[in-house]
């Protein structure tokens, strides 16, 4: 079930932003076979059997520095739709699968290559991470308290820029290769996409409408109405009050003086005006202020934590959580009209699928046993 029903894909395993982007097509309906390097799971990782990102994927285990586990990788490649990988740039080609052999063993191949820094550029072969991505973005040096940037997560590079722009490259390119027949080869670089992120920003700058000082700004902590504050037990909600209709309408639940919150955007009396608002906020709990506030067009929500959020009665009307194997995690998205998606299979074992993957090629047993013994087949 679901729109990617009967596409098939090859994820090269790896960590963080490439089995979410793995996951985001298993739950769309695609058939994603991950190639694990061993059965045992990675001393660094979580087991792919606990692991949310491995929800309804198969899992084969090949030994890629031998021939015959590259030609065991290269038979899937010619009845696959897509294949991806993270490596540094020149690792597939040394291995024996890169673009240019895929692509002659099947020519409607897309080919998805997701790095930090990207295929080319003076980068593009050192080691980085999420943060170093994001920083040379720009995005990094916006996010944060005025003294200095706070980290956003992983969000921003690694599944922002990185898993969501990877499915969106390759997606496009499924669709070209449909129509014309043509694979191609997606180069997903982490600072790139991110960057893109920041188009908005760019946007606002061009039009005197943003700054690179922190918290100077409209979406960024700068001003009242948009903004988080603590309440009296020492949780959080968050306002977003920008548009006049919603601001008249805080200023009314939170019975704000209009002698001090009537001119909502007068920048000199801004820092006046958040002092009184944490002020307010302070003397109600986070119930309290959603027992007013909730179910109005304030643009009200309570800070939530990754526990607490399953709990909300809007994400449980949504089912938007679920449970696979006693492991609350969010479900399949975006949703449908007509092609429904399926609660995903719950997440395979290293390697477990890789007899019966290899039996759907068309391996018979003594083949497959011959290639265990040659040592295709990762142990």
């Amino acid at each position: 079930m679901g729109p990617l029903a009967g596409t098939k894909v090859i994820e090269m395993k790896g960590i963080g932003p490439g089995p979410y982007a793995g996951m985001l097509l298993a739950d769309m309906g695609a058939e994603v076979i991950v190639v694990e390097r061993s059965r045992k799971p990675s001393p660094t990782g979580l087991p792919s059997e606990h692991d949310a990102f491995s929800r309804g994927k198969k899992s084969i285990a090949l030994n890629l520095k031998t021939e015959a586990g590259v030609e065991v990788l290269l038979k899937l490649i010619e009845s696959a739709d897509i294949l991806f990988e993270g490596y540094r740039p020149g690792v597939a080609e040394r291995l024996g699968f890169g673009p240019d052999i895929c692509l002659a063993r099947n020519p409607k191949l897309v080919y998805g290559r997701m790095t930090g820094w990207g295929q080319t550029g003076p980068l593009a072969h050192t080691a980085g991470h999420d943060i170093n991505y994001i920083a040379l973005s720009g995005a990094l040096s916006a996010i944060g308290e005025r003294d200095k940037p706070v980290p956003p997560l992983n969000l921003v590079g690694d599944f922002g820029g990185g898993s969501l722009f990877l499915v969106m490259g390759i997606l496009a390119a499924l669709n070209h290769a449909q129509r014309t027949g043509q694979g191609d080869v997606v180069d997903v670089a982490i600072s790139d996409c991110t960057a893109s992120l920041m188009t908005m920003m760019h946007t606002c700058d061009a039009l005197g409408q943003w700054t690179t000082e922190r918290q100077s700004n409209l979406l960024d902590g700068g001003m009242h109405f948009y903004n988080v504050y603590e309440t009296a037990d020492e949780k959080f909600i968050s306002v977003g009050a920008i548009e006049p209709q919603f601001y008249a309408l805080l200023m009314e639940k939170a019975e704000l003086d209009p002698a001090i919150f009537a001119d909502q955007f007068d920048t000199a009396k801004m820092p006046a005006m958040k002092q009184k608002m944490q002020e307010i906020f302070k003397t109600k709990t986070r119930d309290e202020w959603c027992e007013i506030m909730e179910d109005s067009d304030v643009c009200f929500a309570p800070v939530l934590d990754y526990k607490e959020a399953p709990e909300h009665p809007h994400n449980q009307a949504r089912n938007t959580f679920m449970d696979i194997n006693g492991v609350t995690q969010p479900s399949p998205v975006p949703r449908f009209q007509t092609n429904n998606l399926s609660v995903p299979d719950a997440p395979h074992a290293e390697g477990v699928d890789t007899e019966s993957v290899l039996t759907d090629l068309g391996f018979s047993d003594g083949e497959i046993e011959a290639l265990q013994k040659r040592g295709a087949l990762a142990d």
